[in-house]
């Protein structure tokens, strides 16, 4: 079909269907400071290899994750994807498939995310997971609404340790939906005492384990206060390769637990696109968002797989709806679960293992640098450092050096808080030593 530009008798038409002035009206929810200028520096017409030429002058600008000594984390990871993992989902009934909207007859697409959905819940500690969510910050978001509708109740208290994205995310959703939160200040030193906020009006409290700070803590104390009050746990995570060696958040009490599965299968790809994971106790199932695949048998008593649960506006009426999501990450899901198949229970250990080996090696480079300074007493495979100057100016600096040295504070927490010569660092199976001196050496050099 040919693109048919519209003209302008048509678009007053349209307009004046829906009562908006002008096109401008459309977009009247999107701040001012949001909106680019239309066409912002750009040609007005160029050939197509001329295109092509500077857009990739643009694209040589770039460094690639594997191209340079790699401590960047804060919710997306650079870990090994197995080639098997591509292999699997290139084949063309993966590749191709869509959400089935006659879901018995897909038998395959139906178990892989039972699969998918049992392999969550063991990672998780919790006792039923969903068919993905679309990634960890919505996730997290969904997680709150579930715990509005089980408790009914509206005020969510965000722990200062959980990503600011996060954070963010859960302030949208919420602002929209009309329920208060409750947002703590950053927790860079892991000390915050988040159970004290509990009240009689609190539907949940969020905690995000290991948090963004990369602090471990005991759930525990907190869930229990929490269920005391009449409040749900919500844990949240980034890094899923962390739950091969520390305890799950299930078995430490939590209600729900959402968060990103990038790290098993999913490469860094620019930040996207990612999967996002829910799980929670079998008793709250009827309020998960999404969809849930289940097990069964056919006429003929022969194994098969069934939709068990579809909450989703395309399903049934939208006042009934736990979500809106309309599909899922189901590429990504898959391989989540194909390499989460190959690695097993043991890989899945060996694997964190090594991460937090090479983390405390790392912590242990940096520390010598002089002025540098190491917050974190635990952590898995990410901490916090301090350093002597502004985080923001030095990372710059690290990567005209040839090391992209991790992430400033202050470029997701905002400047003025205290939080400026703080950086996040993440280690993984692929960081080397090697890779730590190089780091050391040029942070010793650039805050020297």
């Amino acid at each position: 079909m040919r693109y048919l530009p519209h003209s302008e008798t048509d678009r007053a038409t349209m307009l004046a269907r829906i009562g908006a002035a002008t096109i401008d009206d459309l977009f009247a929810d999107i701040p001012e400071d949001a909106r680019a200028p239309v066409y912002a520096g750009l040609p007005d017409a160029k050939s197509e290899f001329a295109v092509e030429r500077e857009l990739a002058t643009y694209a040589d600008r770039n460094v690639a994750a594997g191209a340079a000594p790699f401590f960047v984390g804060a919710g997306a990871y650079r870990h090994h994807v197995p080639a098997t993992v591509d292999h699997i989902i290139q084949r063309s009934e993966f590749m191709t498939a869509y959400t089935p909207y006659q879901p018995e007859i897909a038998q395959g697409t139906l178990q892989v995310l039972f699969e998918f959905q049992t392999q969550v819940a063991r990672l998780t500690g919790m006792e039923v997971a969903n068919a993905s969510m679309y990634d960890g910050s919505t996730a997290a978001a969904e997680a709150v609404l579930m715990a509005h509708r089980i408790t009914r109740r509206g005020k969510a208290i965000v722990s200062g340790g959980v990503h600011p994205q996060y954070r963010d995310v859960i302030d949208t959703v919420s602002r929209a939906s009309g329920h208060p939160v409750d947002n703590l200040p950053p927790d860079p030193g892991g000390t915050e005492d988040i159970a004290a906020a509990i009240d009689g009006d609190t539907s949940c409290v969020v905690v995000q384990m290991p948090s963004f700070y990369g602090h471990l803590r005991d759930l525990g104390p907190i869930a229990t206060r929490a269920h005391e009050a009449g409040a749900l746990l919500v844990a949240v995570f980034t890094e899923a390769v962390a739950f091969g060696a520390i305890t799950p958040p299930g078995a430490m009490g939590a209600d729900i637990v959402a968060g990103e599965g990038q790290s098993i299968g999913n490469p860094l790809t620019f930040g996207g696109p990612y999967v996002g994971l829910l799980a929670a106790r079998a008793k709250h199932v009827r309020q998960m968002p999404g969809r849930l695949a289940g097990e069964t048998v056919d006429a003929d008593g022969r194994r098969g797989f069934v939709l068990t649960l579809s909450t989703r506006e395309q399903h049934i009426r939208r006042d009934r709806a736990t979500s809106n999501i309309c599909t899922n990450s189901g590429l990504c899901a898959l391989a989540f679960s194909v390499h989460m198949t190959l690695l097993g229970d043991a890989g899945l250990k060996r694997l964190a293992a090594l991460n937090h080996a090479n983390a405390v090696r790392l912590a242990e480079t940096l520390a010598a640098v002089p002025g540098v300074t190491v917050l974190n007493e635990t952590f898995f495979n990410e901490f916090t450092i301090r350093v002597p100057g502004d985080a923001a100016e030095i990372v710059e600096r690290l990567a005209e050096a040839g090391v992209l040295g991790g992430v400033p504070v202050s470029r997701l927490q905002g400047r003025g808080k205290g939080l400026d010569d703080l950086i996040v660092v993440a280690a993984t199976e692929l960081t080397s030593a090697e890779d730590d001196q190089a780091f050391a050496a040029a942070l010793a050099e650039v805050t020297s």
